[in-house]
């Protein structure tokens, strides 16, 4: 199904404009667009259960943070936030560190010994 035939006298700028449209969005099949490969976050190998060594090395440094988050946790310990989140609850049951606020996603907690600001 052919659209109906222009008239005779515009066909030929027609043309000319519509090869010009073209080579300016890049020439059809010529140059395709690449797609990026996007961003790829680097894997962490992250432990998943505490050994002796990553616990005491958590007892010994995680009191001394100002802010203690599950995420910073397991960032700093290169371990899950699972765990974090376990280690936290630990911690806070030793009386090491404080709760500051309960929030569904995340708690925010800091040192005992910190002054309340």
């Amino acid at each position: 199904a052919m659209p109906a035939k222009a008239p005779q006298g515009s066909k030929g700028k027609d043309n000319a404009s519509s090869k010009n449209a073209q080579a300016g969005k890049g020439d059809g099949k010529a140059k395709k667009k690449k797609w990026s490969k996007g961003k790829q976050k680097e894997k962490l190998n992250a432990a998943v259960f505490f050994d002796k060594n990553l616990y005491e090395k958590l007892k010994k440094e995680a009191p001394n943070y100002k802010l203690i988050t599950p995420s910073i946790i397991a960032e700093r310990m290169r371990c899950n936030v699972t765990m974090a989140r376990k280690a936290i609850k630990d911690l806070e049951d030793r009386g090491v560190i404080k709760c500051l606020c309960k929030h569904g996603a995340q708690t925010l907690y800091t040192r005992a010994l910190a002054t309340t600001e």
